[in-house]
């Protein structure tokens, strides 16, 4: 495959859900930009004669088959008429990641895995490789959890890790319902969603979210598992007052729990080396001149093991406690969403690495070949280095040539698997 060929790709994706001011995305899931993404991905599947499956939430997987096999399609919408099943049982082999972004993203998280699974394709067939089994290129939604508040949602539901029933409850924060947000995009989940039976495993190239690469001078590595994470609601309760005639002894004011609780959020992980983040707050009334009556704060927080993760929150909430006693505040802590530690498969991972070199090295992110793994379906990563080593920020970068390593490393993967 052509540098060429790859940079085109990039380059249709790259103005979609940009900000003029920030030079950030905004693909949120179900929006005008995110909607747009799943198009182009349809379009670029269908050139390449892929069977386009699309669910009910938004997940799709373009689907490479060998003559007589074509994976399971039921549960799910298809844009082409249903290819008749063989019968055959063999095993798909699964590739993609995720099209949506974070408030204020970058380029590469996730679309990255998505172009270098359509990439790979292209390098294979100039191969003149044959799959003896399916391969797949993944789109799933709401993977950041950016807009309804739980990450991979869409492989959630997919695998069954979620409940539909439980998920359509959600709003996002104009108060939005989630079935509303889907059937302004003209999706149905009550169509279904993906059936992944017949996947035999999964692996998601990604760009790298540190700077493990970097430091090691290396394109490519692959992931040995996700450290826990979880998002924790606190709600620090008080009372309304005037700014200017209530005296600081009178106050009543959850703004100084909460600012307690952020500073010891980051005093704990620090000295425990792990990971505890404040990045968003809601506040009431959210005047300039008024004591506020109440503040939400979430915190995101990840550690090495699960229980260094419930020992960190557990040491936040118990300070947080404290000084809400002193304040004479109210708090509640509400855990939304915790996902444990998970190993990749370490059989899969070693027929990947084989021969080549690449390092094998733990993630602090959360992703869907977290959900698939923790799942049954043995599953694995390849990183490709970020130069900056930031993420979730427009900093994110990959360079040209460490992207086409990636495809060139995820075709050579996809052969493996699928020969």
């Amino acid at each position: 495959m052509a540098a060429t060929d790859f940079e085109e790709m990039w380059r249709e994706l790259a103005p979609v859900g940009r900000s003029s001011a920030t030079g950030g995305y905004f693909r949120q899931p179900w929006t005008t930009s995110e909607t747009e993404l799943r198009h182009w991905f349809t379009e670029q599947a269908r050139a390449r004669g892929l069977h386009v499956q699309t669910d009910g939430f938004g997940n799709q997987v373009a689907w490479w088959h060998p003559r007589g096999i074509v994976p399971n399609v039921r549960g799910v919408i298809s844009d082409e008429t249903p290819l008749k099943r063989s019968g055959l049982s063999t095993k798909a082999v699964l590739t993609g990641s995720h099209l949506d972004s974070v408030l204020d993203g970058g380029a590469y998280d996730g679309p990255l895995g998505v172009v270098s699974g359509l990439a790979a394709i292209d390098v294979l067939r100039e191969r003149g490789f044959e799959p003896g089994r399916p391969i797949g290129v993944s789109v799933f939604a709401e993977e950041e959890g950016s807009r309804f508040g739980l990450a991979c949602l869409g492989s959630r539901l997919a695998t069954g890790a979620s409940r539909w029933e439980d998920a359509r409850e959600r709003r996002d924060r104009d108060g939005v319902p989630l079935p509303d947000a889907l059937a302004s995009a003209g999706l149905d989940p009550d169509a279904g969603f993906l059936d992944l039976s017949d996947v035999g495993c999964f692996v998601e190239l990604h760009v790298e979210q540190g700077r493990d690469l970097v430091d090691r001078d290396v394109a490519v590595g692959a992931a040995s598992m996700i450290w826990p994470h979880g998002r924790y609601r606190f709600d620090f309760t008080g009372e309304a007052n005037h700014a200017g005639t209530t005296r600081m002894e009178d106050r009543v004011d959850p703004m100084l729990t909460y600012a307690m609780t952020a500073l010891a959020a980051n005093k704990q992980a620090r000295l425990a080396g792990q990971r505890a983040t404040f990045g968003r707050i809601d506040v009431a009334p959210n005047g300039t001149n008024a004591v506020p009556s109440r503040v939400t704060a979430w915190l995101d927080a990840r550690c090495e093991t699960d229980a260094a993760l419930a020992d960190l929150v557990s040491a936040i909430e118990q300070q947080a406690t404290d000084r809400a006693g002193r304040d004479g505040t109210g708090l509640a802590v509400t855990p939304e969403s915790v996902s444990g530690a998970v190993s990749f498969d370490a059989d899969l991972t070693e027929r990947i690495v084989a021969g080549r070199g690449w390092p094998v090295i733990p993630t602090q992110a959360g992703h869907d070949a977290g959900i698939l793994a923790a799942a049954g379906i043995p599953s694995a990563m390849l990183f490709v280095r970020n130069p900056t080593g930031v993420s979730h920020s427009p900093a994110e970068h990959a360079e040209t040539a460490d992207c086409l390593a990636g495809v060139a490393a995820l075709a050579d993967t996809l052969e493996r698997l699928a020969a």
